[in-house]
C-alpha cells in the first residue's frame, strides 16, 4: 500500500497534469474549442478523472483560485499589529508577477489572462473569480479590523482589483504581443505603486494620546 504521503503527490502530479494539458489545448485552440473529453484525451486520464480533480470546464482555467484565495485570506488574518491589509499581501502579489516569467511559453496563451481577453465566457469568470476574492478578503479584514462592514467590503474590493488589474493587463499585453519577461517588468512598479497607495489608504490610525 502506499503511504498517504506518497498518494498525495501522486493526485498533485495528476491534477497538474490535468491543468497543464487544458492550459496547452486553450493555447493552441482557444476556450470555446475544447472540451473536457478533449483534455482527458490529451492527458490519457479517463474523463472521469479530470472531473474528479475539477468539477466543470471552467475549473480547469481557475484551477489555482481556491489555493490564492486562501492565501490572501491567511496572510490578512495573520498581519503583525500595524500591518495594513495592503502591505500583509504585497509580497506574495509581486511574487505572482514575477511568476509570469516561470510559467512555460507554450502554457502562457492558455492561463486566465490571455484567454479573458480574448474570450466573453473566460472574462465573465475572471470578474466572478475576483469578485470571490474580495468577500473573502472582505471577511478576513472585518475579522481582525475594527472597521464597519461596509468599509471592510470597499477594502475587499480594492484589494481584489489589484488581481483584477494584473489578469487584465497580463491579456492585454500578450495580445499586443508582449513577451512573458516583459510583462513582468511592465506590471512590477505598476503594481507596487497600487499597493503603496492602498497601504496609505487602509493603514489604520494609532488613537490619539488625550492631552
Amino acid at each position: 500500500m502506499s503511504s498517504p504521503g506518497l498518494r498525495e503527490r501522486k493526485k498533485a502530479r495528476t491534477r497538474r497534469l490535468i491543468a497543464d494539458t487544458a492550459a496547452r489545448l486553450f493555447a493552441e485552440r482557444g476556450y470555446e474549442h475544447v472540451s473536457v473529453s478533449d483534455v482527458a484525451r490529451e492527458a490519457e486520464v479517463a474523463e472521469q478523472t479530470v472531473y474528479n480533480y475539477f468539477r466543470s470546464k471552467e475549473q480547469l482555467v481557475t484551477d489555482r483560485e481556491e489555493q490564492i484565495r486562501h492565501r490572501l485570506c491567511d496572510l490578512v488574518r495573520n498581519r503583525p499589529a500595524g500591518t495594513s491589509p495592503a502591505a500583509a499581501i504585497r509580497a506574495f502579489v509581486l511574487d505572482s508577477v514575477a511568476g509570469i516569467r516561470r510559467i512555460p511559453p507554450e502554457l502562457w496563451q492558455g492561463e486566465l489572462g490571455h484567454l479573458a481577453a480574448i474570450s466573453p465566457a473566460v472574462h465573465r469568470l475572471a470578474l466572478e473569480l475576483t469578485d470571490r476574492q474580495a468577500e473573502a478578503i472582505a471577511e478576513a479584514i472585518a475579522d481582525t479590523t475594527p472597521v464597519p462592514p461596509e468599509i471592510a467590503r470597499l477594502q475587499g474590493i480594492a484589494l481584489a482589483g489589484v488581481f483584477r488589474i494584473i489578469i487584465a493587463e497580463a491579456g492585454r499585453r500578450t495580445v499586443e504581443g508582449e513577451t512573458q519577461d516583459a510583462i513582468a517588468d511592465g506590471l512590477h512598479p505598476i503594481i507596487e505603486n497600487i499597493l503603496d497607495e492602498l497601504d496609505r489608504w487602509l493603514t489604520t490610525p494609532e488613537p490619539q494620546a488625550s492631552p
